[in-house]
């Protein structure tokens, strides 16, 4: 990639900036356009958001509940045209909401209903009534007590950061150029109008001028640090919201179906759900002033999540059941009215500044492709790009041949997909970190020596990498201590 970015000799057409979900996905559409296109993350693809979602491909049932029935249709959408593209990283998961009021079967059964008709013929399956008896044999660890029945529906369940990765191969097969750890430090800029980027090599050192027709930030949550590198005086467009999640053993729920509560204390709904071997609970919804590179989750809403999943299972999860839990940070669009985050906008924007930067933030994992598509048709528009049809519709995503989505070695991860860490290796090219924090800083010290290896580097190197992973796996232990 890095001899790619320096083989180019005409401007690009476009300078993305940002690897997550959102940022890979701008990358894919303009290059399948023909858009000549370079990626710029300054960690690792995914590091963010992107890998600490609650691992869905859905509509998203709550926004129905408040009425962005526009919202809902559009990731049902996009839910239906994920499993067309990459049926081997989507699959159906069906949900059981649990009734324990009389009432709680024809008020939910009744919205569920709504939401199978949204779906119409890209749903999933249907929703029903399901008996006592037939809930618990689908879930035989919820809370038996005045349990009468409950609902089951379908949406879909995939793994964020290997949906990541296999966009980031899809782009590069389609003519991008995508680098991880490559850091965007300042715009290139004449009479004001932006017309590049100058991206740093964290790895070297080495800064490099990236000429550009037009630039966009995807930087999600971080979109506002991006915006002020061209007008300090930026007004924020982000009030960032914190959600964590837990993940349990599969004792908890052994089963192959998922608990959805439609409505907790802080008014969210609770999910439930089996997930490679694991068990993942989420999520909450923390207005936050200060963004970390690496959020940890509060004690209070560790707490939140335990307390609420105790309420709907026979056996209550405590602290020194939790193998793992970790944060991530939604990029909620600033609401100027006083609100709580679980009430601003997950739709996405676009903005355009006055030198020409192309800034597209909010909205959710299942509806990436569509805000990519919205992106690059702005940013056609701003660049002066001749007019190519968007083609993510019905692109294949990654190798359907593969039955394995992970890397089979680290030596793979490092050649095949670019990590360049322990941390890339163990938290995102394969999934140790979250599955089991304790258990994935064991295998720290021999992924550090066949990264450095792979990779050519010394003694040093490694020690760093193992006591930088072990002191990480501490924050995703800390729910356990």
């Amino acid at each position: 990639m890095l001899e790619r970015l320096d083989a180019a000799r005409a401007p690009w057409d476009v300078v993305v900036i940002g690897g997550g979900a959102t940022g890979v996905g701008v990358a894919l559409d303009a290059a399948s356009r023909g858009y000549s296109t370079v990626l710029v993350e300054r960690g690792d693809f995914a590091q963010g958001t992107s890998s600490r979602s609650t691992k869905l491909i859905h509509g998203g049932v709550r926004y129905l509940r408040q009425g962005n029935v526009s919202l809902v249709l559009e990731a049902l959408r996009e839910r239906a045209v994920l499993r067309q593209n990459a049926p081997h990283l989507v699959h159906d998961l069906p949900f059981v909401v649990p009734i324990y009021d009389w009432w709680e079967g024809p008020f939910y059964g009744a919205g569920l209903k709504v939401y199978d008709l949204l779906a119409g013929r890209h749903g999933f399956g249907r929703s029903h009534l399901l008996s006592r008896d037939e809930t618990l044999a689908r879930i035989p660890t919820i809370e038996h007590e005045g349990l009468r029945g409950g609902i089951v529906y379908h949406d879909g369940q995939f793994d964020d950061a290997r949906l990541v990765i296999e966009l980031v191969k899809t782009a590069a097969r389609e003519g991008a150029t995508v680098v991880n750890y490559m850091r965007a430090e300042s715009f290139v800029t004449r009479a004001e109008a932006i017309e590049g980027v100058v991206a740093r090599d964290v790895e070297t050192g080495v800064a490099r001028e990236l000429r550009a027709r037009v630039v966009i930030n995807a930087t999600g949550a971080y979109c506002d640090d991006v915006r002020r590198l061209e007008d300090q005086g930026a007004d924020p467009m982000i009030q960032p919201s914190q959600g964590i999640h837990l993940v349990l053993d599969r004792s908890f729920l052994p089963r192959e179906s998922a608990i959805m509560v439609p409505h907790t204390d802080d008014g969210r709904v609770l999910f439930v759900i089996p997930w490679r071997e694991r068990v993942l609970v989420g999520t909450t919804d923390t207005a936050i002033d200060r963004m970390d590179a690496e959020p940890v989750p509060f004690t209070h809403e560790i707490d939140f999540l335990l307390e609420h999943a105790g309420r709907y299972l026979s056996h209550d999860p405590s602290r020194r059941d939790v193998l793992s839990a970790f944060a991530g940070i939604r990029p909620l669009v600033k609401n100027t009215e006083r609100m709580s985050t679980a009430s601003l906008a997950r739709d996405h924007v676009i903005h355009v500044s006055r030198g020409g930067l192309v800034t597209i933030t909010g909205g959710k994992w299942t509806t990436y492709r569509k805000m990519a598509e919205d992106a690059v048709d702005q940013a056609a528009e701003i660049g002066g790009l001749p007019e190519h049809p968007c083609r993510t519709r019905d692109l294949p995503i990654g190798d359907r041949r593969k039955s394995a989505p992970d890397p089979s070695t680290t030596e793979e991860a490092a050649r095949k997909e670019m990590a360049r860490t322990v941390e890339d290796v163990l938290a995102r090219r394969t999934r140790d970190l979250i599955l089991d924090a304790k258990a994935s800083a064991v295998r720290a010290p021999q992924v550090a020596r066949d990264l450095a290896r792979t990779l050519g580097r010394n003694e040093d190197w490694e020690k760093q990498q193992i006591e930088g992973y072990r002191a990480l796996s501490l924050k995703y232990q800390g729910a356990a201590t």
